[in-house]
């Protein structure tokens, strides 16, 4: 049996470190350590735990048995001392050093990280905002693995140990070109109907809220394309006779910054709204309380 007194915290930290990323030179960034230093703890571990833990293969490393079966106990230990620690601990914005990472879908980054930026750059300038793409595909994923602190996007309902406040009820609205054949006239929806559509999907889906708006109507639309990045959306839109609905708030500012023509579509479509998901074990950490209150003071703000 293995001697607990030849463990140490930090042997721990590296061992997550690898089992999360399973990649030696990424856990050296995550740990903010060099890759020797990272190299010389997992040799450490493995004269203590006598295991090789990980093996190395193309891309990376890959986790011995025994290394699987120690992860999941390893990752919660750390997790319930990073939060008995965090709970306790008083936050003060203004001289405050961490690093929080928000799993964002594109949309909720284009509307609340400028502000959010911002934000922090004027109360927490020790603090650093880090997103990453989520959508109802990842984001609990990335909450259960402590990739990210919380996640906002348009999200189910989550699982009990999580909490999700609603944030933004949004419209949509029609983008196109100016001189698009239905930039101006009656907006009915065989017009609508009649035009190629864009469709903004990140995760490779070919339906959206629009399309769930027209099959209650027994109608569809037809898809000229579907993209995975909004940066894509305007020149795409410039250059054909594609049109696109989106979130209202997200369709103004493409169209203030692109001089394409906004029309509000023929068809109700139930409002969208973004969700904030947390895992319940940072309901008391108080820099994440401090973070909660301000994405949600912005999205007010928004």
């Amino acid at each position: 049996m293995t001697d607990l007194a030849q463990l140490d915290l930090n042997l721990l930290r590296v061992f997550d470190a690898v089992a999360r990323e399973r990649h030696v030179t990424r856990a050296a960034q995550r740990l903010n350590l060099s890759q020797p230093a990272v190299s010389n703890a997992l040799a450490r571990l493995r004269g203590a735990l006598g295991d090789e833990l990980f093996l190395r293969r193309p891309g990376g490393v890959e986790p011995t048995a025994f290394a699987q079966a120690l992860a999941v106990p390893v990752r919660e230990a750390l997790d319930r001392l990073a939060e008995s620690l965090a709970a306790s601990a008083p936050f003060d914005a203004a001289t405050a050093r961490r690093v929080f990472t928000l799993a964002v879908s594109e949309y909720a980054e284009a509307v609340l990280a400028p502000r959010l930026i911002a934000r922090v750059a004027q109360e927490a300038p020790g603090c650093l905002l880090a997103f990453r793409h989520a959508d109802r595909t990842n984001a609990e994923a990335l909450l259960e693995r402590g990739d990210a602190v919380l996640a906002v996007a348009v999200l189910p309902e989550p699982g009990a140990l999580y909490t999700r406040i609603r944030l933004l009820p949004e419209g949509f609205r029609t983008l196109m070109r100016a001189g698009h054949p239905l930039a101006s006239g009656d907006f009915t929806l065989e017009r609508f109907l009649s035009v190629p559509h864009l469709l903004h999907s990140p995760n490779g889906s070919r339906d959206g809220a629009m399309d769930w708006a027209l099959e209650k109507l027994g109608r569809q639309r037809r898809l000229g394309a579907v993209v995975a990045h909004l940066a894509a959306v305007p020149a795409i839109l410039l250059e054909t006779d594609c049109v696109i609905s989106l979130s209202a708030r997200l369709a103004e500012a493409l169209a203030a910054a692109h001089g394409l023509v906004l029309r509000d579509p023929p068809v109700e479509v139930s409002h969208t709204r973004l969700s904030l998901v947390f895992h319940r074990r940072l309901e008391a950490d108080a820099g994440h309380a401090w973070l909660r209150r301000m994405i949600l003071a912005e999205a007010r703000e928004a």
